[in-house]
């Protein structure tokens, strides 16, 4: 429960330093500083402060996968046989397809997202899968939001 606290305790510098991060995470110190009207060592310090508390976790980049040709995009609702479990999870984590997943509560067991070149590709991925799991896909046509934060 304190870890909760203590994360909700930005104040308004914190929260413009996330928002200009989450928007360029390649700016410089400099420019970061400018913008939220403080010192360069004094953002650096935030920033660090901010890692250590694991409100900030890493800096990364975003790739479209549309660009790479996975022009396809489906959601899949997975519930594992009996006893499959770790057997549907095992193949879930070693199909690179996949680029996230999230085990939930309610029928299934886990939700994922697929990125596949083909319709071809998507049917034999859960073919295979098919062996362990009942598997319910969704193509995507869009995605209005993506991984945004929630208010803070």
């Amino acid at each position: 429960m304190s870890r909760i606290l203590k994360s909700f305790a930005l104040d308004n510098v914190d929260k413009k330093i996330i928002e200009v991060l989450l928007h360029d995470a390649r700016i410089s110190i400099k420019d970061l500083a400018d913008k939220v009207k403080l010192s360069a060592p004094s953002v650096s310090e935030r920033i660090e402060r901010l890692q250590e508390r694991g409100v900030i976790r890493r800096f990364t980049i975003e790739v479209d996968p549309a660009s790479l040709g996975y022009g396809l995009q489906a959601l899949v609702r997975i519930k594992p046989l009996p006893g499959k479990l770790q057997v549907v999870q095992k193949l879930i984590e070693d199909t690179p397809e996949f680029s996230e997943c999230s085990k939930v509560t309610g029928n299934d067991c886990f939700i994922a997202r697929l990125h596949v070149l083909t319709i071809s590709q998507l049917d034999q991925i859960l073919d295979r899968m098919s062996r362990s799991a009942e598997l319910n896909t969704s193509i995507v046509k869009a995605q209005p939001i993506r991984n945004r934060l929630p208010p803070f």
